[in-house]
């Protein structure tokens, strides 16, 4: 199966001045005509001419829809080395690997009710160490430390 690659160019907007051309519509189709057989020469097969809407920034906040003539090209890539098996086998969702299976490591019940306590504020500060979330009343307060306290000055701030 032959795979292509695509060019899409603007059309001309204007003719342009060749000997015998003295009308608009024989001038663009001068244009028209150089550039097809510019592409032509580079190997490109002319597909379609289409008609893309496209938005524009007017003033700040502005935007206009116009509308912009595209000429399509194709041209036939080289054959690659690439075989089809070979493609279908790169796009393949790659398989994680399983994990390998550890064992929980084995906790100690204490037996004396003052142990025990330990055990769970232990837990909690480990518990407290990994969460994600700030602990609380450890937020800094805005504004003076204490109430009786009057705000820094630039100049205090300045000579740290």
């Amino acid at each position: 199966m032959p795979r292509y690659e695509y060019r899409v160019v603007p059309a001309p907007e204007r003719g342009k001045k060749a000997k015998g051309a003295k009308s608009t519509a024989g001038r663009f189709a001068f244009a028209l005509e150089e550039l097809m057989n510019e592409m032509g020469a580079a190997g490109w097969e002319y597909q379609r001419t289409d008609t893309l809407p496209c938005q524009e920034r007017v003033g700040l906040t502005g935007r206009q829809t116009t509308f912009q003539h595209m000429l399509v090209f194709r041209r036939e890539l080289a054959e690659e080395a690439v075989t089809d098996t070979e493609v279908t086998a790169l796009l393949a969702a790659p398989r994680p690997e399983p994990a390998p299976e550890s064992k929980p490591a084995a906790v100690a019940i204490p037996e004396r009710p003052a142990e025990k306590r330990d055990a769970v504020a232990a837990a909690r500060d480990v518990a407290a160490a990994l969460s994600a979330r700030a602990r609380e009343g450890k937020a800094p307060a805005l504004g003076p430390a204490t109430p009786g306290e009057k705000p820094a000055r630039k100049a205090d701030v300045a000579a740290e």
